[in-house]
């Protein structure tokens, strides 16, 4: 495949000192939804079990409100830049709330699930909502060129500590039936709990400044109603990513957070303490290893760091399967957790240094679809792999990681030799 290079790119604007206070709050608004999604993440499927409902159903649930996020992130590349970025984040949070007092106050199946489509529900405390492709828009033009990755980084470093603390927290209700508390009002307190963190989220997009709003030509092509998000020149590239993206995400519905930790809950008889402590583990282990991506980023470049860091942490998944006692599996889960998010960072520094500024929220918006479009078909099937005798099989971590390491694969054979320019006057060859 010969070199394909991006047309240069007008550099971005340097960052000023309100933006700076924007990116602090964008990150922050992500810290706390992520120690909403961590905390959820570990207690619903658990919650879920424990009133009654088998592995398929909460699967069904889960698969419903990936199917939500969808329909979410499909509207939001639309119509985000037209309605208001800010505006947009603050629906969003009001929605997040408004799910989780739902799932606090009832377990009426139904119910359950309307709420799981039209809101956002923590699944897991790697995020696929529809906030992501506003956020990193955001970012990408708030930050100069030559900080992309590193606030990139930082904004899912915050994100995994923030998912490690909220993984921690789901073992209050175990906690708290030491002073008499029982475990069912524990648990429905924790969804209260989740509710008060998305009426922080609100507060905190409702006071970005209007710098984060779309620029340049983005407000002339808002103006017009699209069916699809609106992208130009690097169309045909958003569209290879976004089909690798959505066959990753594919996979990783198999083994969202809130299957695993229901998996391990099955398979060993595993409470919900312990359970909060393996995933207060791997999420700070995955916070860790985002302090690496920058470095390794300009050593080897996005591409190389996406690829060569995920591989092995595909390896690593399917093995979990063969564990034949808990403490090996969380071990063997652990050593993932420490490679699996560092193409996170690196993903979206990539796909924002590919296309023009004013195609941002589009691209994210796109790529974010497919991710969701992926994992929203898996979840159910994963659940009906873990009811009877196919729990111990541990099939989803085994077609997961199999999947997983196929995309890295493509990824890498289709763009290594695309060029990108990540800070003006500086190409480099991925």
């Amino acid at each position: 495949m010969r070199s394909t290079p991006i047309a240069s790119r007008p550099p971005d604007r340097a960052s000023h000192p309100r933006r700076l206070s924007d990116a602090g709050r964008i990150t922050a608004a992500r810290g706390l939804r992520s120690f909403a999604y961590g905390l959820l993440a570990v207690l619903l499927g658990v919650a879920l079990s424990a009133a009654g409902l088998s592995p398929a159903a909460i699967g069904g649930i889960i698969t419903l409100s990936l199917a939500g996020d969808f329909v979410g992130t499909y509207l939001i590349g639309i119509l985000a830049d037209r309605w208001g970025r800010r505006r947009t984040l603050v629906a969003l949070a009001l929605l997040m709330a408004a799910t989780g007092a739902v799932f606090g106050l009832t377990r009426f199946y139904p119910v359950l699930l309307v709420a799981a489509f039209f809101g956002t529900l923590g699944t897991t405390a790697s995020e696929t909502a529809p906030f992501l492709p506003i956020e990193q828009a955001m970012l990408a033009q708030i930050g100069a060129a030559e900080r992309r990755t590193t606030l990139f980084a930082r904004y899912n470093l915050v994100a995994s500590f923030a998912g490690a603390l909220g993984a921690l927290a789901a073992g209050l209700p175990d906690l708290l039936t030491r002073v008499g508390l029982p475990v069912d009002t524990g648990i429905r307190l924790m969804f209260g709990v989740y509710a008060g963190l998305a009426l922080g989220v609100a507060l905190l997009a409702a006071g970005l400044s209007p710098a984060v709003e779309a620029t340049g030509s983005a407000p002339a092509t808002a103006k017009r109603w699209r069916l699809v998000p609106a992208l130009g020149p690097s169309r045909s590239i958003v569209l290879k990513l976004s089909a690798l993206f959505s066959l990753d995400a594919l996979a990783g519905g198999l083994i969202v957070q809130s299957l695993m930790a229901l998996y391990f809950h099955l398979r060993f008889g595993v409470p919900l303490g312990p359970l909060a402590a393996l995933f207060f583990g791997a999420n700070t282990l995955t916070a860790l290893s985002f302090l690496a991506v920058p470095t390794l980023a300009r050593r080897f470049g996005l591409l190389n760091t996406m690829v060569f860091s995920h591989l092995p942490s595909n390896v690593l998944l399917a093995l979990v399967a063969v564990m034949p006692t808990f403490p090996l599996a969380a071990g063997i889960l652990l050593a993932r957790q420490l490679l699996s998010q560092m193409d996170v960072p690196t993903r979206q520094a990539y796909t924002m240094a590919l296309v023009t500024p004013e195609e941002r929220t589009a691209s994210a918006s796109v790529t974010s679809l497919a991710r969701s479009a992926g994992s929203s078909t898996s979840p159910v099937f994963s659940g009906l792999l873990l009811q009877g005798p196919a729990l111990a099989l541990g099939l989803p971590f085994i077609i997961a990681g199999a999947l997983k390491a196929a995309q890295d694969l493509a990824l890498w054979g289709i763009f290594r030799r695309v060029r990108i320019e990540e800070a003006p006057g500086k190409r480099e060859d991925t």
